[in-house]
């Protein structure tokens, strides 16, 4: 699948769910290949799309950024599926930093995909937080984020608020987990 990735930008509101999932989908590619670093090829923990024989493909995307103003290449990890995004710099998905910034020691945390998917559905995240939600690695059977104390803190801080403020009972008991994975890394690391 070749995307512009314009044409998924200020969908209308009367736009079919299935092209609203597409450009969900295509934008949280882009937010995972610009968290990360440009040039290496690695597994994100975003889920594959699609659904051969009515199944969830079990694979994860696999994202490549090569430089500013080439197109973001992506693939999954089990099934054919692969595709390049252009035109994503600049988007509201666009995650790269733009500035210089001093390297901390980070701390691998391991979380269970449902925790991964849970911080992905955050909506209030300042571009930090959201860049390290959208740099979760895929591992076997779960996932990695790398963060710092003090990012591990304002994550905790921002689901914090995001669940205290949910009416919906099943979202936030999802993000009522989320919080206590991060918090028991956080003590566990400490």
């Amino acid at each position: 699948m070749v995307t512009d990735l314009h044409h998924f930008l200020d969908l209308p509101p009367d736009t079919p769910g299935p092209a609203r999932r597409l450009a969900e989908h295509l934008g949280n590619i882009v937010r995972a290949a610009t968290s990360g670093d440009a040039g290496t090829a690695w597994e994100s923990a975003l889920p594959c799309r699609r659904r051969p024989a009515n199944r969830a493909c079990p694979g994860r995307m696999i994202v490549l950024r090569t430089q500013s103003g080439a197109p973001i290449r992506w693939q999954c990890s089990v099934c054919d599926d692969t595709g390049a995004i252009s035109n994503w710099e600049d988007s509201p998905f666009d995650l790269r930093r733009r500035g210089l910034t001093v390297a901390e020691p980070a701390n691998d945390i391991v979380i269970a995909n449902e925790i991964a998917a849970a911080l992905r559905d955050l909506q209030l995240l300042d571009p930090d937080c959201e860049r390290l939600v959208f740099c979760i690695r895929a591992q076997h059977h779960g996932a990695v984020m790398s963060a710092t104390d003090e990012d591990l803190d304002e994550l905790i801080g921002a689901v914090a608020a995001e669940a205290n403020h949910e009416t919906n009972r099943r979202r936030q008991q999802r993000l009522d987990a989320a919080f206590d994975a991060l918090n028991n890394a956080a003590a566990d690391g400490r």
